[in-house]
């Protein structure tokens, strides 16, 4: 696993919406100066509501209310999507922020204890990553698209330089006791194949009559009258090329009889698709009606999915397990690390 390998794992460094990890956009969030211990006490609306007020001190840093609101401010939009909030689910959701919060300050405060620095050039690579990802090809566009959504240049260059820092942080602490093993990436392919394995595919032919859905009652019935005298001769065993090439109304049916190629699940319409499926081999249809006009369709073969051979989906599934694995490495070191740390929460009775 390389180095950028493993950054593509562990951290989102797009901005713009057409690119990223996992085709999510990163947002970048403005951090306020960190206050101190010296901060200013709680502040309050004309009203009496409290606006800021210290609700946590991580290792004497301290974090506040504001700090909290914000985290929580997205966290609370997409959950009103899937339903009203209550004041109670609003809390709660203040509360995860607040973790976030406490768990992003432990991070931040062991970046500058391992004295971690991250270069000019390492950020002009990451640029140009960003860049090529998002098939951006001028810096003036790549400016374009950060004034689209409400950042500068410099504020980009700031959040990623955060970014690769917390990046180098996981990999000294969480990338070196992780390793895959060419046993795990096997047994993985073996209780995955399904997902591994192509989609069935079908070969077919069909015998075409054109109509059209603003065509009269008569003309339908001729056409329809026509498609059935054809298919019964197909069901009477005649050559079911030579029929099409004699009356289909396909255009190249005179010359290829009516061949539909091959194709997967989700590549015809629906009607003709559905229709197929059901079909045996060598099994002709009954008339098939879509908006063109009506089909009659032979299932030439049924073509089973292959397996994909382990040796071009190694790399695939290592860095698969590696995610996952990283994952896991990483909640465990975070849970290691609060606990070695000094938390100390407030009474957030009325705050959160």
């Amino acid at each position: 696993m390389t180095q950028r390998q493993f950054a593509m794992l562990l951290v989102c460094t797009f901005l713009i919406p057409a690119g990223g990890c996992a085709n999510k956009e990163a947002v970048i969030k403005n951090e306020p100066v960190v206050a101190t211990l010296n901060a200013a006490p709680a502040s309050t609306t004309p009203r009496g509501k409290v606006t800021n007020a210290i609700v946590a001190i991580v290792n004497d840093e301290i974090v506040t209310l504001y700090e909290v609101n914000r985290e929580a401010q997205p966290l609370i939009r997409e959950a009103e999507k899937k339903a009203s909030l209550n004041d109670d689910a609003r809390s709660q959701i203040r509360r995860t922020a607040l973790e976030q919060v406490i768990e992003k300050k432990l991070v931040e405060q062991k970046i500058k204890e391992l004295n971690i620095k991250v270069t000019d050039e390492e950020i002009r690579q990451a640029i140009e990553d960003v860049k090529k990802q998002n098939s951006i090809t001028s810096q003036e566009a790549f400016l374009a698209a950060l004034a689209n959504q409400g950042f500068s240049f410099d504020q980009y260059r700031t959040q990623l330089r955060e970014q690769i820092e917390k990046l180098k942080l996981i990999s000294m602490e969480v990338r070196a006791k992780i390793q895959v093993s060419e046993t795990e990436i096997r047994e993985f392919y073996e209780a995955n194949r399904a997902k591994y394995t192509e989609d069935e595919a079908y070969r077919a032919r069909h015998i075409f009559f054109k109509t059209n859905e603003k065509a009269g009652a008569e003309e339908i019935k001729r056409t329809m009258t026509k498609a059935l005298m054809v298919l019964a001769e197909t069901k009477s065993g005649k050559d079911f090329i030579e029929l099409a090439k004699t009356y289909s109304e396909d255009p190249v049916a005179s010359k290829d009889g009516g061949d539909l190629g091959i194709f997967k699940k989700g590549d015809m319409q629906p009607e003709l698709e559905s229709a197929i499926i059901a079909l045996k081999s060598g099994e002709v249809s009954e008339l098939v009606y879509t908006p063109a006009g009506f089909h009659i369709i032979k299932l030439e073969e049924r073509i089973s999915g292959k397996l994909k051979p382990f040796e071009g989906l190694k790399t695939e599934i290592e860095e698969a397990i590696y995610k996952k694995k990283s994952e896991e490495r990483f909640s465990q070191w975070a849970k290691e690390l609060r606990s070695k740390a000094n938390v100390e929460i407030k009474d957030l009775k009325g705050l959160l």
